[in-house]
Order: C-alpha cells, then structure tokens, then sequence
C-alpha cells in the first residue's frame, strides 16, 4: 500500500482492505461550486479510483472566497468550473482519473453516467436537479448523498434506494432551505461543514461500511451555534411517485426537463438551444462589433449592454441581467435569430 495513504489506513475502519475498495470506486460529483469541490478534493485526496465532474457554469472573483479549488486566474481566463476543477486535482493527484463535463446534469447525462458510478454527489444549488438526481438514483438503484448550505446553515442526507425515504419523501414532511448563497450570502466554514458530513458519509459507502452510516438528516447553524439530527424515517410513502410501491420516476418524464431556467439568485436566465450545439466560431464572427467579446476554448462572454451573454458548446446561453424569462428569450432571439 502507498505510504500516500499510510495515515488512512490506520484508521482502523478503513485499513488496507478499505483502502483497496476506494481505489475500484467511482463517485458522480454533480455541482463543482463550493460543495463540489470541496467533496472531489475530499475523494481525489482520499484515493478514489474515479471521479466525474459536472458542472454547468464558470468561474468568477465571487467564487473565490468559499469555492477552494480555484484561482484568480480561472475566473479572469472564464474557465468553467468543472474543468478548472480537473486542472487543480490532476495536480493534487496524478493517479486518479478523472473525466469533467461542461454541461447541463440533466436527466439524459445522469442516466448514462449513474450506469457504471458507485455514489452520486449532489452539490447542486437546486432542486430542479436534486429531483433529477433524486429519480436516477432510485431507478438504478445507485446510491445519493444530499447536501445544502446558505447564510450560516447548512443540511445533510445520505439517500439510500429501497431503503431510506427519499428526497421527494422529505418534501412533504421537512422544510427545505428555499434560499441560496447569491441572495442570502454564505460563509466559507459552513460550505466546509456540510462538505465534511458529505465526505465522510461517502466514505462509509466506499468501503462498504454501512453499518457507521447516519440515519438521520442533519442540520446546523454554525452562527447560532445550533444542531440537530432528524429521525425521518417514518416519512417514507408507500405511494410515492419515485420510491413508492409503483415508481413512475415523474422528474424523468420529458414534460418535465426545462428548456429555459432562472438560475438560483444569480438574476441569470439559463435558455438551452433546442436544434444544436453553439458555434461558437459563427457567433463571435456575427456578434462582432457588436459589444466586447471574451474567448476560451469553452465559451463565449459577450457584453450587449446592459447584458451580459455567455454562450456555450453545448447549446446553452446565460444571459446576466435578468430573472425574466421572457425579456431573455427576446434578447437571445434577437442575437441568434
């Protein structure tokens, strides 16, 4: 065994045996803000054998002081998170292998990756996706660990299928932080909490440990000096539409994938082209003169006053500067046609 993780094998529930296990594991980490990076350091630090990352943004100056795997240098270069955060864990580990997607964790790519992964990582700031995430775990039977955190306060969940309510369960049951950090603000200690709990919860199922996993959902509020653990086990239903007796899987079903989508607090629309993936080639020779113009392997960032449009490969437009829906799509079809 590598002295690399001498110290982790002497904690005696993981030992050599443990450790061999992490190294055949593969864990989906879906979201690499401050969560998600925090967790894929976690894994790749700890000896995962592989890691998926998906991510649908970029990086910027405000996601510096809480998402610790970036640099000033990713957000002037406008890198998406998702590969800055490959770049940085290459260098922390060489080992392991590690595959980042700049996209969408949408219900087609979460099928297609949940197939072969051993846990799904939610560090996500919706739940638009925590459902999709939600469904595929329980219709492949992989399982989940939930994770949020806004302000001082932050929540934990390891969903298990077939076996623990799930997060359509808890729904009806236990109140849910509707608030985000781009509109209640977060401190870097929570986001390091919550990543804690997530962490080790998956390394429990990484040996196979499952025994020592929590049952509970925790929540905590480090400013108020609050915690506690909530037995929710009752609040399992029989005749729930993604766990339940007869599953139909409801965020799976096609009426339900958005194709336009106001991200969390961000005063951000999201719209997803429906024909085919951005030129990006073709936009910058037909928006030029037009505004300012960023490039990178990744994207395109224009500035069309008082917008600011980012267009991706894979067919999806930010544009910053609106929550409306409608004012957005006119701007898009305005400068796609």
């Amino acid at each position: 065994m590598s002295d690399r993780y001498s110290r982790q094998v002497l904690f005696k529930p993981i030992g050599e045996t443990g450790q061999g296990k992490i190294a055949e594991k593969h864990v989906v980490v879906i979201g690499a803000g401050a969560l998600g990076s925090a967790n894929a350091e976690s894994l790749v630090r700890a000896g995962i054998g592989r890691l998926t990352i998906i991510d649908r943004d970029y990086v910027e100056m405000s996601n510096l002081h809480r998402q610790q795997l970036y640099t000033e240098s990713d957000a002037m270069e406008g890198l998406p998170k998702a590969v800055a955060a490959k770049n940085r864990l290459e260098k922390i580990h060489s080992g392991v292998h590690i595959t980042a997607s700049v996209a969408e964790a949408d219900a087609e790519w979460l099928s297609e990756s949940a197939k072969d992964a051993d846990l799904l990582l939610d560090c996500t700031d919706n739940f638009d996706i925590r459902f999709i995430i939600n469904d595929i775990s329980l219709k492949y039977h992989v399982p989940w660990i939930y994770g949020s955190c806004v302000g001082s306060t932050g929540m934990s969940y390891t969903i298990l299928p077939g076996k623990t309510p799930c997060l359509n369960c808890l729904t009806g049951s236990v109140p849910m932080s509707g608030g985000t950090c781009d509109s209640s603000g977060i401190i870097a200690p929570v986001v390091q909490m919550v990543a804690a709990y997530q962490a080790t919860e998956a390394l429990k199922l990484l040996v196979e440990d499952h025994d020592s996993l929590r049952s509970g959902l925790i929540t905590f509020d480090l400013w108020g000096n609050q915690s506690c653990t909530m037995n929710v086990s009752k609040a399992r239903r029989d005749g729930c539409p993604s766990c339940g007796i007869n599953p139909v899987y409801p965020y799976l079903q096609f009426e339900n994938r958005t194709k336009t989508a106001v991200l969390c607090g961000r005063d951000t629309v999201q719209i997803r082209s429906p024909h085919h993936p951005h030129s990006l080639n073709e936009l910058e020779r037909n928006l030029e003169g037009l505004g300012e113009m960023k490039r990178n392997p990744y994207l395109l960032s224009f500035d069309y006053a008082p917008y600011r449009i980012v267009f991706f490969h894979d067919g999806r437009t930010f544009i910053h500067g609106t929550n409306d829906m409608n004012e957005a799509k006119k701007i898009y079809h305005r400068l796609i046609g």
